[in-house]
């Protein structure tokens, strides 16, 4: 089915009558009593109360009234006939005006009880909503445990496929995204690896591309529901405990390690720097083993982990 508007006119129109009908109920059970000095008594005028009564009952039924963001399905003897989504006071065909009812909920340990609870028959909310998932344990793409969690802002955006197409929609979004969001996980890995090309995505460095994953993942799911997805965002993601500790020195030893190419790496620019300035402005001219005794002692002084502590040579160079 394809959602179309409902036939509704409106409510300020249809209330006079409403009101003037059910004036005229008494007014016709008082004429059967002879009050107004007529000859119209007994039956008739009984009878006309009645069908007045019924008549400013269906007239009042068919009067509703929507807030902004919000629609109402219209359904005729089961067959759907439209729906209104523009906010303000309606009347429409009474027997297609369905009003709020209740479902009790059951106590009852079954996880599926869920999906009995109080819900609003034909009305729907179209304002943006915001779903977070539980926090998930699931593996990554290298078998890595990790705990990951992800926050959802959606909206109804087509009525009929939402209320005729899925049962309860708002619990099909919410397992469809925690699906989507555990197959997230499975796709990437967590963080990069000694050895991959910087360029791979992974859910710690590429949070953009991650999110744009998802949320595209999140709509192809969801489009069965009517459902479109606004945001989608990674709220948590960390390893699981049981590994966190080995990940975090693995992390910190190759922090470390990156530190300290870093360090060699200037530290032998500046040595080469140091020599060719000496040999240019011939400050002093230094032999193969000086050189390398003088290399030597400026990448200890320049690489090592704490302050170096000179000892003055006070011979010649050579003694």
């Amino acid at each position: 089915m394809d959602e179309r508007k409902g036939a509704v006119i409106s409510g300020w129109a249809m209330l006079p009558f409403a009101i003037l009908a059910w004036l005229a109920v008494p007014l016709s059970f008082a004429a059967a009593t002879g009050a107004f000095g007529t000859e119209l008594r007994g039956g008739k005028p009984v009878l006309a109360g009645l069908l007045l009564i019924v008549f400013a009952f269906l007239l009042s039924k068919g009067l509703f009234t929507l807030q902004p963001n919000e629609a109402r399905i219209l359904v005729l003897f089961g067959k759907y006939v439209g729906t209104v989504k523009t906010s303000g006071f309606y009347w429409a065909n009474p027997f297609s005006v369905h009003r709020d009812f209740s479902i009790p909920v059951t106590e009852t340990s079954d996880p599926q009880a869920r999906l009995i609870r109080p819900k609003r028959k034909y009305r729907i909310s179209l304002r943006a909503r915001n779903f977070e998932t539980a926090t998930l344990k699931v593996n990554d793409q290298r078998g890595n445990p990790i705990d990951i969690g992800a926050v959802i802002v959606w909206r109804v955006a087509d009525t009929v496929k939402a209320f005729f197409d899925v049962d309860e929609y708002e619990d099909y979004v919410k397992v469809q995204s925690e699906t989507a969001v555990r197959h997230l996980a499975t796709s990437y890995p967590y963080d990069h690896t000694e050895g991959v090309a910087p360029a791979e995505v992974t859910l710690r460095g590429n949070s953009a591309e991650v999110s744009a994953a998802l949320e595209k993942e999140l709509r192809d799911r969801l489009a069965r529901a009517g459902v479109v997805v606004e945001e989608a965002r990674l709220t948590h993601l960390a390893y699981s405990p049981e590994i966190a500790h080995a990940m975090l020195r693995r992390q910190q030893a190759e922090a470390i390690i990156a530190a300290r190419q870093k360090i060699v790496h200037g530290a032998v620019s500046m040595v080469e720097m140091a020599l060719t300035e000496l040999a240019e402005h011939k400050v002093v001219q230094l032999d193969e083993e000086r050189k390398a005794a003088m290399v030597g002692n400026l990448l200890v002084v320049l690489c090592g982990m704490t302050d170096a502590e000179p000892v003055i040579n006070a011979g010649t160079l050579y003694h």
